[in-house]
């Protein structure tokens, strides 16, 4: 009896207490939870997202690409279509294409609102496609101002949209390191664009070979576009949320759908079916943050950023230096500071590298101004000072002021109005563009160098006091969390 005794208690000494079991499963229970939220909180990798964003910069690489491609080549066009020596009809050329990227940026918020961010850049491919195709084989000025028309608009389609999807499928934490992708896709097509360029002198008719090239990366554009997420802000203002939840699996991974749908439904979508009129743009309640936008757009050109790089030929050509080595100059400058604004984008804020980039750029006008005054120009340093001035203007400016306005506007403008005032301002950036670049020259004799350079440089001191008082900072913050900040100025 004893015995038996003896085995049954041995027995339950080893058998495992009830409460000891759902302790451990309380526990395991804990660390899965935590586990999962220690997944939800962490930042989302950037793999997923790369790629998509690497498409979309293609429409930047093009916009670049067919800023700069009939620099080279304009004078051999002009003998072969017939018009050389004819400087209206060479302007004509030039500013055609920038007619057309105005209707193109007009009409950019409506197109990627109605079919999508995805189907508006296959759309914008197809105009620099069917456009470069007419230049290239074009043999008479019409042909070549019809091909550049098409390209423009095509042009004024791509940016705005390019900005809008890489803000809305980018992780928070390298948003800005993406948004800066779009100007050194830029940069890179007009260095591309001048490399291409360089045989034209030598080669008969191989400007035609240059709006051929064009073709390619624009047919890359449309296809590969079919393989890349939708935007889910955009599918889900759609009312398409199974669809949203897919386009985030893509693009953070399957562990932050969940959080991330939620930061979507924070805010009450029930006005995003009705469409968004001009006035609420111009006049409305949203009028503060687009004319926010509208006035950095106006003031990165009043800078005088385009006046430099239309002088700087001839500033270079005077320092005994050719204008194809000036234009490589120039751009090098311009590609290294994108890659360095890239960088700190997501470290030092989108704000501080406004600033410092509008002061960098007003002293480096003022050197230009001291270049061209009279007492330091009779001295061999003022050619120097005139040349470093040039270029550290445009390191400057590619260290924020280039970049930065593209990425910061969408995300202060709020998920219903993002694409059409992203359409208002960028037509704002073309229409002061346009008058810049038609007044520059002639303002330039009238006023002189040293006159005109102090105005720029005045725009640059007003437009470091405008985004201290008016932009605020989005660095490493949600759309969301953005545009839920923004709520009580906006209404």
């Amino acid at each position: 009896m004893w015995v038996h005794h003896r085995e049954a208690f041995s027995m339950y000494k080893r058998m495992p207490s009830r409460d000891h079991t759902n302790v451990v499963d309380v526990e395991e229970n804990e660390a899965d939870l935590q586990n999962r939220i220690d997944m939800e909180t962490t930042n989302p990798s950037w793999k997923l997202s790369f790629p998509h964003v690497l498409v979309a910069t293609i429409s930047s690489f093009l916009f670049g690409y067919h800023l700069g491609v009939v620099n080279e080549p304009l004078e051999s066009i002009s003998l072969d279509l017939g018009f050389n020596g004819n400087t209206i009809a060479e302007g004509l050329v030039v500013s055609t294409c920038l007619g057309g990227a105005l209707i193109g940026s007009l009409f950019s918020g409506w197109i990627a609102d109605e079919i999508g961010r995805r189907r508006s850049f296959q759309l914008c491919a197809l105009p620099m496609i069917i456009g470069a195709s007419i230049s290239a084989t074009t043999s008479n000025l019409m042909g070549m101002l019809l091909g550049r028309f098409l390209v423009g608009t095509g042009m004024g389609l791509g940016p705005p949209v390019a900005a809008l999807y890489v803000t809305e499928v980018s992780p928070p934490s390298v948003r800005g390191t993406y948004g800066g992708f779009i100007q050194i896709a830029t940069c890179l097509g007009i260095m591309g664009a001048l490399l291409i360029g360089i045989p034209v002198k030598v080669i008969v008719g191989w400007w035609r070979i240059c709006f051929w090239v064009s073709t390619i990366p624009a047919a890359i554009l449309a296809l590969a576009m079919f393989f890349c997420a939708e935007s889910p802000s955009w599918l889900y203002k759609r009312g398409r949320s199974a669809d949203a939840e897919v386009a985030f699996e893509k693009l953070l991974g399957v562990s932050h759908v969940k959080s991330s749908m939620a930061e979507l439904s924070k805010l009450d979508r029930g006005d995003d079916t009705d469409s968004v009129k001009l006035g609420e743009l111009l006049y409305g309640r949203h009028f503060r943050v687009v004319f926010i936008g509208s006035t950095l757009f106006a003031l990165q050109q009043l800078s005088g950023i385009n006046a430099v790089f239309y002088f700087s030929s001839t500033v270079f050509k005077s320092a005994g230096v050719p204008s194809g080595v000036a234009n490589i100059f120039v751009g090098i400058v311009n590609l290294s500071g994108s890659v360095v604004a890239m960088l700190l984008m997501d470290k030092l804020g989108r704000k501080m590298l406004l600033q410092w980039s509008f002061f960098g750029m007003a002293v480096s006008m003022g050197l230009q101004v001291a270049a061209s005054s009279s007492y330091i120009s009779q001295h061999s340093g003022a050619l120097y000072l005139s040349v470093g001035g040039m270029l550290l203007f445009v390191l400057t400016f590619a260290l924020g002021a280039g970049p930065v306005p593209g990425l910061l506007l969408p995300e202060i403008f709020s998920s219903r109005i993002r694409a059409k005032a992203m359409a208002v301002c960028m037509s704002v950036h073309w229409v002061v563009n346009f008058f810049v670049g038609l007044l520059f020259l002639r303002l330039l004799e009238q006023l002189g160098p040293g006159l005109l350079y102090s105005m720029c440089a005045t725009f640059c001191l007003m437009a470091v006091v405008f985004v201290k008082r008016n932009v605020m900072e989005t660095k490493g913050k949600s759309l969301q969390e953005i545009e839920i900040a923004l709520l009580p100025q906006e209404y």
